[in-house]
């Protein structure tokens, strides 16, 4: 048995680095042929004594999983978006901001930036763990079984790898692939995909790993996460990830100052269309490390980084007709349908007309012929008229005066381009659409309800408010059906209630009552009130009676609260409605104080051997006795400010063991009090 466990372990090790040679380095030693022999001797020892298989067998690349459901997972770092310019005035902005903020010179990595699907890949002493998608951020689905088919993806690493590291990249189709991949649908008269970026994200999302396999993904890696990493600078970051086994790009450059930056944007603004992947723009980073830290982040961005995007294609087509949709808080959005048209790779047949200032500026009359473009290559736009076409007699696009859904007189607040329905509690499109911001996944989260779900059950007469969710029983529920059509009136999906639907939908509107109070807050639909804005309020004030009871002058007093936002809050909690639901929702379980903290689960603060409230805290390293999230929702209970990274506005930094030794050394240097997990809790 020793000799089979020690033949499985030859067969893999061998079987990993032909894999590297080949997909990685494009040095391949043997021949397909020999290559499939050592595969299907694997695969053989594999079947027989599956107890010996390894955790980086390469057998995991041709797939085979099948999953009903992917895993929700946090993130140990969020996975935060880039600022994104079409200008190269605001890159030379972020430039001088920068040298305002940076005493000395500093260099720059410009890199592609890859139109695919943003995975995080967690490593535990060399071996592939988890693979996460990006999600809203802060958790993303678990897609480990399908990014294992990936060959460009090491499962093991070689060389001198940290034992934690995460690798960031994007998961892209390469050209060649998607050709493949859509021709194969045609001949099947299947619906084809509209570009490899689609194909990527819906490949990855596949229940069966097997076909994951099959569409021969590729993923490139942009950044490198560890605490024991011994590089200084983003650059030879990357450079040690290609030893440890990463199919690290060779489009890439350090750029000494915005010259250099500009001269590699217009090289491959030039050059892209040759590349065998798509690429929509460039993506410009401050190289080393501190000075990425000192820099620090906002809540969405971090300040040393940008990124460029390629002017959109533009096409020429004709209006057709605008209409007026009616979102949650009344805000009335023209949309503009149009005579479908190829842009960048999809067909496009609706554009947004933003409000009636856009539809004015444009000077828009109806069956006009309108340039459009992708803003980001993805949310069609208007961006101009071609008046020469414009048909003799035509009528000028005029902006409604009463609202599509119900009838009533549309208003216009003071200082806001937007026009809104004050029908709050009759228009349908509002009541449907508070209902669906309730549910999402910020908020209450109750995933199997959906928008067609909610429009069935608004319709149906069984829910008029979010309180009345809580109120639904299985009878109300069980054998619900309905159609829902197309503009064309085709059949395009069709919701049934049935025993194992009607169960989990109850039971997950069940398990929503345990969301933290800054999930209930957002949720309740306040205007300007935000996913940020609620963790603010709820650290704060404490319960939702002192936010209700609240004047002006106390709101104003808590931090990042302003007039506006001071005003919507009071709005709301002067309509008497509004108390009925809160109180409504109180009786049912919701969580509406802090002290019901994390999951129901309460947080005793008094552990707490020191005050961090209002403090900056850094939380590195691994610990004893708590996971490294189970510290940060101490911190977060406590009103601490967890951050990431270490800089001068730094109060405190709780260090476990393997915490990384330049992140140590940064603390020390700027004087910055490090405490131990016992000198905390």
């Amino acid at each position: 048995m020793e000799d089979i466990k020690q033949k499985i372990q030859e067969l893999t090790d061998k079987l990993n680095e032909h894999n590297r040679r080949y997909y990685v380095n494009s040095d391949p030693i043997i021949s397909d042929y020999q290559y499939d022999m050592m595969m299907k001797e694997l695969e053989a020892l594999e079947r027989e004594y599956p107890q010996h298989k390894l955790p980086d067998s390469p057998t995991q690349r041709v797939g085979g999983f099948i999953t009903s459901k992917f895993k929700q997972v946090k993130h140990e770092f969020p996975m935060i978006s880039l600022a994104n310019t079409y200008s190269q005035e605001e890159v030379t902005d972020f430039d001088n901001r920068l040298k305002k903020s940076i005493d000395g010179d500093f260099e720059y990595v410009c890199e592609l930036k890859y139109d695919g699907l943003a995975i995080s890949l967690i490593y535990e002493n060399g071996i592939l763990t988890h693979a996460i998608t990006r999600g809203d951020g802060i958790v993303g689905d678990d897609v480990t079984a399908n990014i294992k088919t990936i060959r460009t993806i090491p499962l093991k690493l070689v060389g001198d790898y940290p034992k934690n590291l995460c690798i960031r990249g994007e998961v892209i189709m390469p050209h060649s692939s998607f050709l493949k991949l859509n021709a194969e649908k045609e001949d099947a008269g299947d619906q084809t995909f509209a570009n490899p970026r689609n194909a990527a994200s819906g490949t990855i999302k596949l229940q069966n790993s097997k076909e994951v396999a099959r569409r021969n993904l590729d993923f490139k890696p942009y950044s490198v996460i560890s605490e024991e990493s011994n590089t200084s600078n983003h650059y030879d970051s990357l450079r040690e990830a290609r030893k440890w086994g990463f199919k690290v790009s060779d489009f890439m450059a350090k750029c000494k100052n915005i010259n250099e930056v500009f001269e590699f944007i217009d090289y491959w603004n030039a050059h892209r269309k040759e590349l065998e992947f798509d690429t929509d723009g460039i993506v410009v980073k401050v190289n080393d490390f501190a000075l990425q830290d000192e820099l620090g982040s906002t809540a969405k961005v971090p300040r040393w980084a940008i990124a460029y995007k390629f002017k959109a294609e533009a096409a020429l087509t004709e209006l057709l007709s605008v209409a007026y949709q009616v979102g949650r808080i009344g805000t009335i959005t023209p949309v503009a349908n149009l005579a479908p048209v190829l842009l960048a790779g999809t067909t496009v047949k609706r554009a947004s007309l933003h409000n009636a200032d856009i539809i004015e500026e444009l000077d828009l009359h109806e069956h006009d012929f309108v340039y459009v473009e992708k803003g980001g290559e993805i949310i069609p736009k208007i961006t101009g008229v071609e008046v020469s076409k414009r048909r003799e007699g035509s009528r000028k696009i005029e902006f409604p005066e009463y609202c599509p859904a119900c009838s009533t007189k549309l208003v216009r607040n003071e200082g806001e381009a937007a026009h809104y329905c004050p029908n709050i509690k009759g228009c349908l499109p509002q009541i449907k659409g508070r209902i669906e911001h309730f549910i999402s996944r910020k908020a209450m989260n109750i995933s199997t309800m959906g928008e067609e779900t909610v429009s069935l059950l608004v319709d149906k007469d069984l829910i008029k408010n979010i309180a009345d969710i809580y109120t639904l029983e299985y009878e109300d529920l069980f054998g619900l059906e309905r159609e829902f059509v197309d503009e064309d009136n085709n059949v395009v999906r069709t919701i049934s209630l049935r025993e194992k639907s009607t169960e989990n939908l109850l039971h997950s509107i069940e398990e929503s009552k345990s969301r933290a109070f800054y999930h209930v807050l957002y949720a309740l639909g306040i205007r300007h009130i935000g996913e940020t804005v609620s963790k603010k309020l709820t650290r704060y004030f404490k319960n939702i009676d002192n936010i209700i009871n609240a004047d002006f002058e106390n709101l104003i007093a808590c931090d990042e609260i302003g007039d506006i936002i001071a005003g919507g809050i009071i709005g709301y909690f002067s309509d008497e409605d509004n108390i009925e639901i809160v109180n409504r929702l109180k009786s049912y379980g919701l969580i509406f104080s802090v002290e019901d903290f994390s999951s129901g689960n309460n947080i005793d603060t008094s552990k707490l051997k020191i005050d961090l409230k209002d403090k900056n805290v850094v939380v590195s390293g691994v610990f004893k006795n708590f996971s490294r999230d189970g510290i940060k929702d101490f911190l977060d209970a406590a009103g601490a400010k967890v951050v990431s990274s270490i800089s001068s506005k730094t109060d405190y930094v709780i260090a476990g063991e393997n915490m990384g030794p330049a992140k140590l050394e940064k603390a020390k240097k700027l004087g910055i009090t490090v405490l131990s997990e016992e000198e905390v809790f």
